[in-house]
């Protein structure tokens, strides 16, 4: 099994709504903070939402708050980012990984992404 696999991604109007997935193996899912990031071809990765996997506190960007909610589901040892009231700025793609809990910086593990596309 992969450590990280996402799914969900896709093409939506402004406006739209979509949740991402990130199936993580059962000892990443218990040992490690987790984040989602996001990447346009030619800029830098951006920071989107992280969870603590302790507190179950919450991260996220000023760009994406109010309108992101990442959360966690034990029974599956999934993440999930859902998005709502997109934007054509949220278009990227979307990984999720492995961050460390204080800092959120990546810690080493990432999946394979997947691509949001918002049209207006």
């Amino acid at each position: 099994q992969a450590p990280l696999v996402e799914s969900g991604g896709g093409s939506v109007q402004a406006g739209g709504s979509l949740r991402l997935s990130c199936a993580a193996s059962a000892y990443i899912y218990r040992n490690y903070c987790m984040g989602w990031f996001r990447q346009v071809p030619g800029k830098e990765r951006e920071e989107v939402a992280s969870i603590n996997s302790g507190s179950g506190s919450t991260y996220y960007a000023d760009s994406v708050k109010g309108r992101f909610t990442i959360s966690r589901d034990n029974a599956e040892n999934t993440v999930y980012l859902q998005m709502n009231s997109l934007k054509p700025e949220d278009t990227a793609m979307y990984y999720c990984a492995t961050v460390r809990c204080v800092t959120r910086v990546p810690s080493g593990y990432w999946g394979q992404g997947t691509q949001v596309t918002v049209s207006s």
